[in-house]
């Protein structure tokens, strides 16, 4: 289990987007060397996590619940097939292109430290959006891959720390419980009646996931 490739995206004008502004940082490229990531602030006030990645909207994206974005490279391989093209490392817009570990069924909560000093925890699942779709020119792209219900995570950053190509994951806390990315993932997307077990996850979950998981409940109960 390692990280195959560490990308970050600089601003960049396009017309794919309603992000203020109309710029996006989802071209993320391979760095190289050490990247250091870090806790960048509340929701909707910090960025990315990841030391020179852009974010650009932040109403959806950044802050200390979205701080890292991972997307396994078999997953990536998967789609490249389905699209029939090269889908290079950072295509979907990941800090980290993984190997070797299921992105998708990692628990919110599960803590990963990569490499000697980074420990991240499970934050969410990636939602998929306009800038995305734009992104790939794929018609369709966000029923396609909420479909798929194969999202990638999203991380907070526990212990900051450097994180460079090469360096091993280590699954050193996995929570006992049912709630994975895929299943978070399906809860708010395609099986709304999921929600009430996404609670399970408890003190993890991201307030506005535990908000709106409350809310459906208060909604059910009346």
């Amino acid at each position: 289990m390692e990280i195959l490739s560490v990308n970050v995206g600089r601003a960049k004008a396009v017309d794919y987007t309603d992000a203020k502004g109309g710029v996006t940082g989802i071209d993320k490229r391979p760095a190289s060397g050490a990247v250091r990531v870090f806790a960048p602030g509340a929701t909707g006030v910090g960025g990315s996590g990841v030391e020179g990645d852009d974010v650009c909207d932040l109403r959806h994206h950044g802050g200390d619940h979205q701080a890292v974005y991972a997307f396994a490279r078999e997953d990536l391989d998967v789609w490249a097939v389905e699209l029939g093209r090269a889908l290079p490392n950072g295509s979907f817009g990941e800090n980290l292109t993984t190997y070797g570990i299921d992105v998708n069924d990692a628990r919110i909560g599960e803590r990963w430290r990569i490499g000697r000093e980074l420990v991240l925890e499970v934050a969410s699942a990636r939602i998929p959006c306009r800038t995305f779709a734009g992104w790939l020119d794929q018609k369709g792209w966000v029923r396609r891959f909420t479909q798929a219900a194969a999202p990638g995570a999203y991380f907070r950053v526990i212990e900051p720390g450097e994180v460079r190509v090469g360096d091993p994951i280590t699954l050193i806390e996995r929570p006992d419980h049912e709630v994975s990315v895929a299943f978070w993932f399906r809860a708010f997307t395609t099986e709304r009646a999921l929600l009430p077990r996404v609670l399970a996850a408890g003190e993890a979950l991201d307030p506005r996931a535990r908000d709106a998981a409350h809310t459906y409940l208060a909604k059910q109960s009346s």
